[in-house]
């Protein structure tokens, strides 16, 4: 089944999707509102234009989001991308922005490791951007009643 935008997908479906096995560093992970509908399944909210629904690499699942040091945070909600995707329910929202909040304020201590191809601050200034379209999508999930899903 393809994605795209207003697709119903089934909440079963959508939380046990995991990665395809050839995924790579070079694929974006995408973060979007979701509504559920009367029959309990899950609408992929329209990102307005002025948006952006980057959430980072698919090696961020694990260099980033899903890391150690996230985990050593007490993070409960980013550590999920390590192994598929993140649904985070309507009622979950105000406690997943305090999570980001915490992220926030570890950036340089979450961030991968520097490499031969980027600094450590490239790697904070991307985490930095992408926490904020998070963000940004996790407020606008706030006032649609919605929930949030990284995938």
């Amino acid at each position: 089944m393809a994605w795209a935008t207003g697709l119903l997908v089934s909440t079963k479906e959508l939380i046990n999707r995991t990665p395809p096995a050839w995924s790579g560093a070079g694929v974006s992970r995408s973060v979007h509102v979701v509504r559920i509908d009367d029959d309990g399944e899950m609408i992929l909210v329209d990102t307005p234009s002025t948006s952006s629904d980057l959430a980072g690499f698919e090696s961020f699942r694990t260099s980033a989001w899903g890391s150690e040091a996230v985990r050593g945070l007490g993070s409960r909600y980013f550590p999920v991308l390590a192994g598929g995707n993140l649904v985070v329910a309507p009622t979950d929202v105000v406690e997943f922005l305090a999570e980001c909040t915490l992220l926030r304020a570890h950036l340089g201590e979450i961030v991968p490791a520097t490499d031969l191809g980027h600094s450590h601050e490239w790697y904070v200034e991307i985490v930095s951007a992408r926490l904020s379209n998070i963000e940004q999508t996790a407020h606008r999930a706030l006032e649609a009643h919605g929930g949030v899903l990284i995938r």
